[in-house]
């Protein structure tokens, strides 16, 4: 590892080109968690064919009866899929990508290491999310995580060089992402070219002259980072005279993305509760935050019940952000009055479930991606799932894996 910039190059595997098709990269396991078609879908269309979604599990399982098997079968898929020659491994490697999105902009990443312990978090993470990713690293020998690292590179030095040199790197893959996912290029970036990069993450650090700047953040896949970084603190413990400065687990293989791309927008990620008494926590939720209809503030969020749509303004506000407040009131009364809360990626989405009974679906404003770092600076981490980058679709598609196992 590059002691100043926490990333490096990385033994990183890819399937071979006997292997390599449009059902190998599925969509980060945290998204579609309130519409289980879709995971069936995807399920229907990789069949019995090399498929990343034997090697994750998607969180709409996390809560099934049988989420243990379903862990044991993922574990014993990464072990067939290394045995039986699935994957060809590039050697201390970075990969540039081009990802087209479903919206025809190109977004640009680079895979490369990282070190699971300097990279700030800009989100609080879901507490119950994490032993079940915890227990599938535990026994695993591989690593998919959909990681995104947000670069604050306002000069543009560290990744967007590599579109002018990519005609001279080796193309690895070409290929479309499923179920409206876009599609995808990923080169092999030379010995040069990584050297270079290293240099401009180097300088993004010193640029500020701050002793402990903030270059960069999480953008995605919090809560993965989150459990290598728990899971490296638990193995580091049980393995005291271990070489822990090496050990494959500290690290977690990550994409560093612009945070000035002009592919990057932030966009709101709305929640979805159930089974509780709407009535109630409405009333409630009203008293707590002076909720008014008919005088605008500063902070306004929609609520969803049935057929019924309306703008709350909040006047007495716990949180800089109107995500702070809202969540805030419900992590409390969701402890006292029971219920189940979902984080949901796309307003249609939440206006469909909020429509079932015992529901109600909360819309919650973007947050503007030029706030993120000066935020995080400010007031340290945002409240969990403040914001995604961009629908769905659009997430990180699992294409890279790494060895773990020690």
């Amino acid at each position: 590892m590059n002691k100043k910039t926490a990333f490096s190059a990385a033994d990183i595997l890819l399937p071979n080109k006997q292997n390599m098709s449009g059902v190998w990269a599925v969509c980060a396991c945290d998204q579609y968690t309130g519409e289980p078609a879709y995971w069936t879908e995807t399920d229907r269309i990789v069949d019995e064919k090399a498929s990343s979604l034997r090697l994750i599990l998607p969180e709409v399982y996390l809560e099934e009866a049988d989420v243990m098997e379903r862990i044991a079968k993922i574990q014993q898929s990464m072990k067939e899929y290394l045995s039986t020659g699935v994957f060809a491994e590039y050697k201390d490697a970075m990969i540039y990508i081009e990802r087209i999105q479903s919206d025809g902009k190109m977004r640009a990443g680079l895979i490369s290491k990282g070190s699971v312990s300097p990279v700030r978090a800009t989100e609080a993470t879901v507490p119950e999310r994490i032993p079940p990713r915890v227990r599938i690293r535990r026994g695993a020998a591989l690593e998919l995580p959909h990681i995104m690292i947000l670069l604050d590179d306002t000069k543009k030095t560290v990744i967007e060089p590599l579109e002018a040199e990519k005609d001279s790197m080796e193309l690895l893959y070409d290929t479309e992402l499923m179920q409206g996912g876009g599609s995808i290029k990923g080169w092999l970036v030379p010995q040069t070219a990584q050297n270079r990069i290293l240099e401009a993450l180097t300088a993004l650090g010193m640029e500020s002259g701050e002793e402990n700047p903030l270059v960069y953040a999480m953008g995605d896949g919090n809560h993965s980072l989150a459990t290598a970084k728990a899971y490296y603190e638990e193995w580091k413990a049980a393995n005291p005279d271990a070489d822990t400065e090496n050990a494959p687990m500290r690290y977690a293989l990550v994409e560093l993305v612009n945070l000035h791309s002009s592919a990057l927008e932030f966009e709101a990620i709305h929640r979805i509760l159930n089974q509780i008494d709407t009535e109630k926590l409405l009333a409630d939720m009203t008293a707590a935050l002076d909720l008014r209809t008919d005088a605008i503030a500063e902070q306004a969020f929609t609520v969803l019940c049935g057929d019924k749509k309306q703008v709350f303004y909040i006047h007495k506000p716990s949180s800089n952000l109107t995500v702070g407040s809202v969540q805030s009131f419900l992590d409390s009364w969701l402890r006292e009055n029971g219920g189940k809360i979902d984080y949901i990626h796309g307003a249609d989405v939440v206006e469909s479930l909020a429509a079932e009974a015992n529901s109600l679906g909360i819309l919650l404003p973007d947050m503007q991606k030029s706030e993120l770092f000066p935020t995080v600076i400010k007031d340290g981490a945002l409240p969990r799932k403040t914001f995604s980058m961009g629908e769905a679709c659009e997430k990180r598609y699992y294409m890279e894996c790494r060895v773990i196992a020690d």
